[in-house]
């Protein structure tokens, strides 16, 4: 039998040719996408990064989705505000308790409406007892569920939320419910309450509080502060100048305002834009200079017969360098 000679060679020689041109291919293909990323405005180089939202809106999400998970020192944020009650002082023997924000830093959430109840229900933190904040929901009360559609917010909330109390207990349950949900944009028409899933509640508490309609802030003027500081919140952080907003029915629509940091304040005077039976919207400014990170402001009505203070409210407040 013959043998052949260099066939092998042959054939190696070939596998090597096809393997060179595969490579050639691919490396042009590779170029080209690079080339294809650069023309659009993409940077091969450059990593996703997270999105942090502090001190925003409410209703702040993070703008996008990272495609990897950001540094530990890197978490996106969102500002909110829960509402409990609060008395109110002044030269008389203190008044309420009335309704009051305080500030509330959590991770952003697709649902911030959701995470504010839940907030809510929690009840106050000790700092917020200390200055005598207190929650008329019953313990153990939790979210079902909760949809916003057409600007009104259903809330469907445990059975525990209907427990017996007086007027002031379910008055007051419905009041911090609504003033959370309605914080946010969304809930521009007012608030129905569910319990245990039941159709909504018509008739609430057993004294017979009618619920005929979506509940609004409106309906709850009897447990709204004559100077209701709706912002900032108890506890909040103040970075530079201070933007304070709210409601306020006082005589002549005109009150005082006071921002102390530290041994540093200013005070001004603020005019709603209705009082004396009406209640208006007010909003103002203030700054001091000072390294000082803690403080407050303080509203209050001067009395008509002799200036004394009359419906104060003090915020404590947090600055930053």
């Amino acid at each position: 039998m013959r043998i052949r000679k260099g066939g092998g060679q042959a054939r190696a020689a070939s596998r090597a040719a096809q393997s060179s041109a595969f490579v050639s291919a691919a490396v042009v293909a590779a170029l080209l996408v690079v080339v294809g990323i650069v023309a659009c405005g993409g940077n091969a180089a450059s990593a996703p990064t997270a999105t942090v939202t502090a001190g925003g809106s409410p209703s702040a999400v993070p703008a996008s989705t990272p495609a990897t998970s950001p540094p530990p020192s890197v978490v996106a944020a969102m500002s909110l505000r829960v509402y409990f009650l609060r008395p109110i002082g002044g030269s008389q023997p203190a008044r309420g308790p009335f309704i009051a924000a305080a500030a509330r830093n959590m991770p952003a959430t697709p649902a911030p409406a959701a995470a504010a109840m839940r907030a809510l229900l929690a009840g106050p933190v000790a700092r917020e007892r200390a200055i005598g904040m207190t929650t008329m929901i019953p313990t153990g009360t939790t979210l079902r569920g909760l949809t916003i559609a057409g600007g009104v917010a259903t809330v469907d909330l445990s059975g525990t939320f209907a427990a017996p109390g007086g007027e002031l207990s379910t008055m007051g349950r419905l009041a911090e419910v609504v003033y959370t949900l309605t914080q946010f944009p969304s809930v521009s028409k007012g608030v129905v309450c569910k319990v245990d899933g039941k159709s909504a509640v018509a008739v609430f508490g057993s004294h017979g509080t009618a619920l005929g309609h979506a509940q609004q802030r409106s309906d709850f003027e009897s447990l709204t502060s004559p100077i209701f500081v709706d912002s900032p919140a108890a506890f909040d952080v103040v970075q530079g100048t201070l933007r304070a907003s709210g409601t306020a029915d006082v005589f002549e629509a005109t009150f005082r305002a006071r921002l102390v940091r530290g041994a540093a304040q200013d005070t001004t005077t603020v005019t709603a834009t209705s009082g004396s039976g009406t209640r208006g919207k007010f909003s103002f400014t203030a700054n001091v200079q000072s390294a000082a990170r803690s403080g407050s402001l303080v509203v209050w009505d001067p009395s008509a017969q002799d200036g004394s203070p009359l419906h104060t409210v003090t915020i404590p407040l947090t600055f930053a360098p």
